[in-house]
């Protein structure tokens, strides 16, 4: 089970960004994967992770699913 929590303001930044760079949603989760970060879907909620070892970043604002 996942904890709610929220992302940290450079993290956040940093995968908006990314998300700004890319034309879909796939094309944003492979950017996203090359710097070893994943998103993780669960009960309508959409989750940062990291790659290496599957911990939970935090939450992701419902605007950028």
């Amino acid at each position: 089970m996942i904890i709610e929590n929220t992302l940290e303001a450079p993290l956040l930044e940093f995968i908006t960004e990314e998300r700004k760079k890319c034309l879909s949603a796939r094309e944003w989760k492979f950017r996203l994967a090359g710097f070893g970060y994943g998103i993780k879907e669960d009960n309508g909620r959409s989750f940062v992770v990291q790659l290496r070892n599957g911990s939970d970043l935090g939450t992701l604002p419902t605007d950028l699913h």
